[in-house]
Order: structure tokens, then C-alpha cells, then sequence
């Protein structure tokens, strides 16, 4: 639900990223398990009524990622300017902003106040601004005071052709606009490209509004959100800044996080009340987690739903398609997937469970697999309430076993097994009594 009827967000996406050194769009890789762009998307989503997504040619892979939103292609990459141009069509009669897809962090709060800033009285042109650490490689704002008692920018100086009383100033451009899109699209249209790359670049809209006499707003938010992202080491960046927000938000929401900043999390990562998550313990997309859940060190989760009550880990892996039930236990080196553990069930040590339906209170033993793959499908192993499986068994799909099933350890189960029933499927031990000493003294003879 947006917050504003009249405004309509254009999200350029057309960059190439070079410097990314990848076959797929800059805009495509992904934060937390969402691309760069769907960040963006969704925050402003939150705040305009349309978004309008501008990608280059070649950019197939980004349509999905923009959907339900409309995508408008910049045939010939000629800068900023001409790629938010191309979208004029789709500004709407209020206000109208300009973000990249390559500053994925900013927040709702921030595009609010932008607005609010572009709808005070006498405003003409908003736009965001930050104080870096590091401000070398941005533009300064360049601003005096204004008949209003505030201060308006007159134009940005791109650090190169700053002279040293500009690169002084601290206050630097973070590239995003705003204005009334009647105004805007007039501004765009009459940007040149006398520059070295022949290109047009949004940040003259500034100086041609000032020119005009226009107001020209700057709101200050902060470096973590609006850097922008054009290598895989400023991906990693911007990846610590992501978890350590979903970290925050999972603590303040009731989860424990033994150890925040050795878990990771994903975008729709949800944790119930009373969670606790033990030190390096990574949750793809697209995982559930009920309450009074206790997920050990080393686990790894993904696609998957626990139930209220259960026990995940050390060093377990739940896969997509996996459903653990209510108070149900997978421990040490157990994998599972596409496989449902009903409430209660326990499969504590060393198993891997694939397509698979477990009935509630049923114990699978160490050493357990099903072979759920015969080269060429995928077949479904079902186990019924309290069945007990041994240590070491081999269920071969498709296979069942009915309640209250009771599975030999070692045992090859290949047909089904009825309620209640005892089911071997191993060879018949046969001991020789005697017979170790004379074979203990062969093998160290032919050892010499």
C-alpha cells in the first residue's frame, strides 16, 4: 500500500556493471536472497502509487524481477538523463522521482521525507544527499542561502572538476531527484551532452532548475543507504549492511541470536517468539520458523517450515520443500528434502530423508537414507505414526510402512510393511566359532 496516490517512482536499470565482471545485470545480483532491484522495488512500493522500471537492451532477466511493474527499455545507453526520459511517458501529473537500481538500501523513511521535502512550500526540485566517510569519488552540492531563510543548491561539481574550497565540502550528491513531473520531463528534455562521454546525466536537471530561479532541496540521509553498488566487494558491503538490519529486526521482533553476526538471514526470513539461533546458522529463502524453537550451530535451512517447539541441529540441513512438525528433533548431520517430519518425530543423527511423509512420534535411526532417486524420477517413501526405524536401514522408494512399523537395524526395505508389522530385509548372520584365530594368524603372515 503506497503512501502517496499522486507520485510515481522511476527506477533506472540499465547499467551494464562492468566492473561487477558477470554475465548477468548488475541489478540481478542478489542481497539476502532477493536482487538489488526487488530491494528497491519494494521500498518504493511502500511509499509511490506507480513504479516504472527503465532497463537496457539485452536485459530480459530483470523483467521478471520488476513484475507487476511496468519496464521501459533504453534502446541506446546515452546516461541518466535519457534513460529517466524515456519513461516521461509514465510520470503521471504529480510527483515524480528518479532512483538507481544500484542503491538498493535507501528505506521508505527516506523516499518519505524526499517527498515531503518536494511538497514544502515553494520547493522545487528535491533531491537526497549524504556526508560520506570517504567523499572523493562523489559530486558536492554546491548551495547558498535563499530568500526563504533556508539554503537551495545551485548546482553539483563532480569532484574532478572541483576546485579545492569545493572538494572541501562534505556535503555530497547521492543522485536521486524529485519534482513535479510536468516540470521534470521539461528539465530532462533540455539536458545536453557537452561533456566528455556524451552523455546525458541527470544532475544538470539541477542546475537548469536553478537557473529558472527554482528552490532546490537537499535531504540528508545516511551513507549505509545510499552508496551505491558497482563492484563485488561494494556487493559484500552492502550485504553486512542488509543482515545487520534483519538481524536488529529479528532480536526486536523475540528471537535469540546467540551470536548476530555469524547468522544469516534472508529478506522473508520469518522467526517466531522465543527462537533461538546458535552461532553460524544460514537461512536461504523462503524458511518459517514457529515458536520456542531452539536451530543449533551449523545448520542450514532453506525453502523449508519448522513447526513450534522443534529442534533443529548441530550441522543440519533442511532443504526445500521440508515441513518439521511440532516438537520434532533433526540433529547432527541429518539432511532433509521435499520431506515432511510430522509432530514429535525424531531423526537426531546422520540420516538423509528425500521425498519422504514421516507420521507423528516416528524415530528414524542413525545411518537411515531413502533412496528416493532411480536416475531418472523422483519416488516417495511414506511412514506412518510412531513407526520405529533402525540404525543404518535403506528404505528404496516407492516404499511404506504402516503404524506402529518396526524396521530391523541393517535392514534393505524394498516392499511395503503393514501396521504393526517387524520387517527384516538383511542377510542371516552365521558365526563360526573358534574360526578367528587361524584367520588373525593368515592375515599377519601375509601382512610381513
Amino acid at each position: 500500500m503506497s503512501d502517496r496516490a499522486d507520485a510515481t517512482a522511476i527506477l533506472l536499470a540499465a547499467g551494464l556493471g562492468t566492473r561487477m565482471k558477470s554475465r548477468w545485470p548488475k541489478a540481478m545480483h542478489p542481497l539476502a536472497g532477493r536482487p538489488m532491484l526487488r530491494h528497491l522495488i519494494d521500498s518504493a512500493a511502500s511509499v509511490f502509487e506507480r513504479v516504472v522500471v527503465v532497463l537496457g537492451p539485452g536485459m530480459e532477466a530483470l523483467a521478471p524481477v520488476a513484475a507487476p511493474w511496468p519496464v521501459v527499455i533504453q534502446s541506446d545507453r546515452l546516461g541518466t538523463a535519457h534513460a529517466a526520459l524515456q519513461a516521461a511517458h509514465a510520470f503521471g501529473n504529480g510527483d515524480v522521482a528518479v532512483l538507481y537500481a544500484d542503491n538498493p538500501l535507501i528505506t521508505p523513511d527516506t523516499l518519505r521525507r524526499l517527498l515531503a521535502a518536494r511538497a514544502a512550500t515553494g520547493t522545487d526540485l528535491a533531491l537526497l544527499a549524504m556526508r560520506p566517510a570517504d567523499p572523493a569519488r562523489y559530486g558536492r552540492l554546491i548551495t547558498e542561502p535563499d530568500k526563504a531563510g533556508g539554503e537551495t543548491v545551485r548546482r553539483i561539481v563532480e569532484y574532478a572538476e572541483a576546485d579545492a574550497a569545493e572538494r572541501a565540502i562534505g556535503l555530497c550528491n547521492a543522485g536521486v531527484l524529485c519534482a513535479d513531473a510536468t516540470r521534470f520531463a521539461g528539465w530532462l528534455a533540455r539536458v545536453g551532452n557537452d561533456n566528455a562521454k556524451r552523455e546525458y546525466y541527470l544532475t544538470d536537471v539541477v542546475a537548469l532548475a536553478a537557473a529558472e530561479g527554482g528552490i532546490v532541496r537537499h535531504v540528508e540521509a545516511p551513507e549505509e543507504e545510499l552508496r551505491g553498488i558497482n563492484s563485488r566487494a561494494e556487493l559484500a558491503d552492502a550485504e553486512a549492511v542488509v543482515q545487520r538490519r534483519l538481524r536488529r529486526a529479528a532480536m526486536e521482533s523475540g528471537a535469540t541470536l546467540v551470536a548476530p553476526e555469524t547468522v544469516f538471514l534472508s529478506v522473508d526470513t520469518v522467526l517466531g517468539t522465543d527462537v533461538t539461533v546458535h552461532p553460524n546458522v544460514v537461512f536461504g529463502p523462503g524458511v518459517s520458523v514457529g515458536d520456542n524453537v531452539e536451530i543449533r550451530a551449523f545448520s542450514h535451512l532453506e525453502g523449508a517450515m519448522v513447526g513450534d517447539g522443534a529442534m533443529i541441529g548441530p550441522y543440519a540441513r533442511l532443504r526445500p520443500g521440508t515441513v518439521v512438525g511440532a516438537g520434532a528433533h533433526v540433529g547432527n548431520f541429518v539432511e532433509l528434502k521435499a520431506t515432511t517430519l510430522g509432530d514429535g518425530a525424531k531423526a537426531n543423527h546422520l540420516a538423509y530423508l528425500g521425498d519422504c511423509s514421516i507420521g507423528a512420534r516416528s524415530n528414524i535411526g542413525a545411518g537411515t537414507i531413502t533412496c528416493n532417486y532411480d536416475g531418472v524420477s523422483k519416488h516417495r517413501t511414506r511412514l506412518g505414526e510412531d513407526v520405529f526405524v533402525g540404525s543404518n536401514a535403506t528404505l528404496v522408494a516407492p516404499v511404506s510402512i504402516g503404524d506402529r512399523g518396526f524396521v530391523a537395524a541393517g535392514s534393505t526395505i524394498t516392499e511395503p510393511v503393514p501396521d504393526d508389522a517387524l520387517a527384516f530385509g538383511r542377510a542371516r548372520q552365521d558365526t563360526k566359532p573358534g574360526r578367528a584365530i587361524p584367520l588373525r594368524a593368515r592375515l599377519k603372515k601375509d601382512k610381513v
